[in-house]
């Protein structure tokens, strides 16, 4: 029936079908998954149990309306956002383009949410149960964009199980400009800051989410600063500016974020310089182009702590998520490996 249901939303224009789906999510309809965990699969990361390494990528749920569903579908772990301090509608319509050839799809959505007040509201109804993280980001027009950072960590604390820094979409102007420099560790001088007086009230993993259009050069300064101002992790990478050559859907050359397979080799090679900074320092989580269990297999192998997926799900439906969990677990016992653990950097 998801599987259906997934083709239908196909025919739909990609922001109307996005819209349908929460709202069937919101109503109980979304897939429950039945299949007995496997203990393989079980891992942490930064400190958080998961059941499986399998997590949902920011952009999907933006204003935390449907983690708990999303969890019930089998994902190991959630992520909500990205959400700014104040609501905006983000860039004009149309803003989403399916690249169903490509299996990719490009956006300029412009952190598009409704806002802190509504994402903590979201966030206050979801069950103990099950890793969630909130994804914070800079509103477009912002007079102080750190301060905006600093505002969602304060407004979130204690109601999310992690934090990830969102520095690295394409789609804000200027955004990309805090990965590095001083305006780096301006940010997370900030966040570190605020994170000290609210930590009493209980510590929350920080993560930074980076571009996979980064050069080579910067990889080992942002590993660094990372772990100069205590956060535990990076989420490498989101999507990229680049058009890789061989792309043949009819709206390869729309401005925004790609996507999805085309992203695939960038991400994996990025991860894997990250990796090599890092030298054990850091976990690293893995997003771009995981579309089965070979690529989920081969983030970790590369690196990888755990990882996520969002725009496959648009091509392959909820039943996705299964048929990952099921492949990555053989691919890890036919190599001789007793955890995920055992397998991250093995490559």
């Amino acid at each position: 029936m998801h599987r259906l249901a997934a083709g239908l939303m196909a025919r739909l224009e990609p922001e109307v079908a996005h819209q349908l789906t929460l709202r069937g999510l919101r109503a109980g309809l979304g897939p429950r998954d039945r299949a007995v965990a496997d203990p393989i699969l079980a891992t942490q990361l930064a400190g958080l149990k998961l059941a499986n390494p399998i997590g949902l990528a920011a952009g999907f749920d933006k204003n935390a309306e449907v983690p708990e569903a999303m969890l019930r579908a089998g994902f190991g772990f959630v992520e909500c956002g990205t959400v700014t301090p104040v609501a905006q509608g983000g860039n004009p319509r149309p803003r989403v383009f399916r690249l169903p050839q490509d299996r990719a799809v490009i956006n300029r959505l412009g952190f598009n949410n409704a806002g802190l007040e509504a994402f903590a509201a979201g966030l206050s109804r979801r069950p103990a149960k099950g890793v969630v993280g909130a994804n914070i980001g800079a509103n477009r027009d912002s007079a102080d964009r750190i301060a905006d950072y600093v505002m969602g960590l304060r407004r979130l604390w204690g109601l999310c199980d992690y934090f990830t820094i969102n520095i690295s979409s394409p789609n804000t102007p200027g955004l990309r400009d805090l990965q590095t420099g001083q305006s780096l560790t301006d940010l997370l001088g900030a966040l570190a800051q605020a994170r000290r007086a609210l930590a009493p009230q209980r510590d929350t993993p920080l993560f930074l989410k980076v571009s996979p259009d980064l050069a080579d050069s910067k990889i080992a300064e942002i590993v660094e600063a990372t772990l100069a101002f205590g956060l535990q992790g990076l989420v490498v990478a989101n999507t990229t500016l680049d058009r890789p050559a061989g792309l043949s859907a009819a709206h390869r050359d729309e401005a925004g974020g790609l996507s999805g397979a085309p992203l695939k080799a960038r991400a994996t090679r990025i991860l894997a310089g990250f990796f090599e900074a890092a030298a054990g320092r850091l976990p690293l989580v893995g997003v771009g182009g995981v579309a089965c269990g070979a690529d989920a297999y081969a983030r970790i192998r590369a690196g990888a702590s755990a990882v996520q997926l969002y725009t496959a799900l648009v091509f392959r439906g909820p039943g996705l998520i299964a048929d990952i969990r099921r492949d990555l677990g053989a691919r890890l016992r036919a190599d001789g490996f007793r955890s995920v653990a055992e397998a991250v950097g093995a490559r």
